[in-house]
């Protein structure tokens, strides 16, 4: 989907109430987890996968496809420039060594109800916007109704169970909550970028705009070029660098992102030196396209990187808004024309692991056949779901790899005979004689050498698909919309899955202009899945819980599954070190720092 604005939304979290003692409000703290006590103290120094003395400094610049008109990242309106909510601080921080765990970055403590109905905040005296005025709860109070009446709709299923807020100062903010159930809210509220509600009062905050906004974030915007260029600079004054969950991350004085139009171009920018840093999404171009001088002389180096994170899922995402796609037996009949392995083995190098589970790489996949608990969790919707769930995992189609689905295509046939589908002059036609023919979208061009077979074998099968590539600002309207066919989707997940499930995969947002749920599922058991998941009790609960939702979309053939890599690919110029621990969540460059010794050494073997 939308992945510059996706980048900028957050990622839900997980609370925990287990630790809370027995008094109308818990003690103040200054972190909370899932399940347990946090694991860093109070009087914590810096996280453990920092270099707490990295120096500050240097450069990093990279490319990103498309364009972008606005530095509103919060809204529908406009394509947002890259990584503009590093202009602004939320009331907490997550830690990347932990499953789910928070901590105050603008809110100095955190009270949590006994009966968890509500979570107050108490901000930090210094808090500061970039022009010096405080940070307070009434800018708080004002950023979270802007966003939940004017913000992208993500918001507002995030908020779905807040009842209200209240400022008792100018540093105190309660929220209140429907009831005690939603096990990640409080966790949520502290997500949420704060703005400025003196700035807002003399602009409208639901309009694209290419002013730099005021925030109080580790950087500002130092220049703008529309479609071509951003650049960030890390503010030296930034009120919160000597935070312990701030230190050794932000060490670059300048990021700069510089817009292409095609992936190709963007590398040999790499190659060149225009681009310093890049994230390889393609195990193909990884495997294939970088046997170049400057990394066969050492000075670009190729660095990958393992964690424990869940994969989510990538793969061909069926609009069962489209009458040719209603039926989930012509949908589970499509699946057998992909040719994951062999994909793998012809353009990837076999590099890829194939995409099983909305939760890969993690306890979160349901594997092999449901347990007592799962069966239980099952139980009332016999007869509504599909019966393979009760007996049997679903997996993917497999081919020998050998570019033949003879036997594969037979099985789609005989599937798609029984949906209603019969084959007519070559063309696979429904009851009323319309053949079956749809478009794929993409928004990045590396999509096309998988996706070309995929349609070839497709043709075998009497349909007609065609491939369109649009840029990024074309694709998000398209999606926002739901106007098109099929997509390559991605469903980023958590190790704690819980309200952003409602919007990847709940009937209140099939029908949102804007909202995630590609495929547009409407499915009543789904929708209990997912609140049982977000109001669940324990970890053992949870990972339960998560289990059945994770064999209900799976059975419901919403998508195709592709495939996902097994690290995180950085290409970067000999500039930078890392400190090379890796954590529970996918790293991020903003643990990086300019090497100085390292830059010298490689400028001098440019030549430069």
């Amino acid at each position: 989907m939308t992945r510059t604005r996706w980048a900028i939304m957050v990622a839900a979290g997980l609370l925990s109430y287990a630790w809370v003692p027995s008094s109308a409000n818990a003690d103040p703290v200054q972190g909370m987890a899932l399940y347990g006590a946090p694991k860093y103290k109070p009087d914590f120094a810096s996280f453990d996968y920092v270099n707490p003395n990295a120096p500050k400094g240097g450069e990093v610049r990279l490319s990103v496809l498309g364009g972008f008109d606005s530095l509103n990242g919060f809204i529908l309106k406009g394509t947002p420039a890259a990584s503009v909510g590093l202009l602004f601080d939320t009331l907490t921080i997550a830690s990347s060594d932990e499953p789910f765990s928070r901590y105050g970055l603008l809110a100095e403590t955190m009270e949590l109800a006994k009966d968890r109905t509500s979570i107050t905040f108490t901000l930090r005296a210094d808090a500061k916007f970039h022009d010096g005025t405080p940070v307070t709860a009434q800018d708080v109070a004002f950023s979270y109704t802007v966003l939940r009446e004017k913000g992208a709709p993500n918001y507002r299923s995030y908020f779905n169970d807040v009842t209200g807020v209240e400022t008792a100062d100018a540093r105190t903010i309660t929220f209140r909550f429907k009831d005690g159930n939603n096990q990640e809210l409080p966790l949520i509220i502290g997500d949420f970028p704060v703005f400025s509600a003196a700035y807002y009062a003399t602009r409208p905050f639901d309009q694209t705009s290419l002013d730099a906004p005021l925030g109080s974030g580790p950087y500002q915007v130092k220049s703008v070029d529309a479609n071509r260029s951003i650049v960030y600079a890390r503010n030296p004054n930034y009120w919160g660098k000597d935070l312990a969950p701030q230190r050794g991350r932000h060490n670059f004085d300048l990021l700069r992102f510089d817009y292409y139009r095609d992936d190709g171009v963007a590398l040999e920018a790499l190659m060149a030196g225009d681009i310093t840093l890049r994230q390889e999404q393609s195990s193909s171009r990884w495997a294939t396209a970088y046997d170049k001088p400057p990394v066969r002389q050492g000075l670009i180096q190729r660095t990958e990187i393992g964690d424990s994170s869940p994969r989510g899922m990538q793969g061909y995402v069926f609009n069962t808004r489209r009458a040719q796609f209603a039926d989930p037996k012509v949908r589970a009949a499509l699946a057998y024309a992909y040719d994951f392995e062999w994909t793998n083995k012809t353009l990837s190098d076999g590099q890829l692991i194939r995409t099983v589970s909305y939760f890969d790489n993690s306890e979160l996949r349901a594997r092999g056949l449901p347990s007592p608990e799962e069966l239980a969790l099952l139980a009332p919707f016999k007869g509504k779901v599909p019966e393979e769930v009760f007996s049997t995992e679903y997996l993917p189609p497999k081919t020998d790899g050998s570019g033949t689905l003879r036997e594969n295509l037979r099985t789609a046939l005989k599937r798609l005979r029984e949906a209603g589908w019969t084959v007519k002059d070559t063309k696979l036609t429904d009851a009323k004689g319309q053949p079956m023919s749809f478009e794929i979208l993409i928004d990045n061009q590396a999509f096309e050498r998988s996706t070309l077979p995929f349609i070839k074998n497709l043709e075998q099968l009497g349909v007609t698909a065609k491939l369109r590539l649009l840029d990024v600002s074309q694709y998000q309207k398209r999606l926002e919309t739901y106007d098109f066919d099929m997509v390559v989707g991605i469903f980023p997940q958590s190790s704690s899955p819980g309200n952003e499930q409602r919007e990847f995969f709940g009937s209140v947002s099939a029908d949102t202009p804007g909202g995630r749920n590609l495929p547009g599922i409407k499915d009543p058991a789904i929708d209990t899945l997912i609140e049982q998941v977000i109001n669940a009790p324990t970890r053992e609960a949870l990972v339960t819980r998560v289990n059945v939702l994770d064999r209900l979309l799976r059975w419901g053939h919403y998508v195709i599954p592709q495939f996902h890599g097994r690290t995180t690919r950085y290409a970067h110029w000999d500039y930078y070190s890392r400190p090379g621990l890796e954590t529970l969540q996918r790293e991020s460059f903003d643990r990086w720092w300019w090497d100085a010794e390292k830059a010298a050494a490689t400028q001098a073997k440019r030549g430069k």
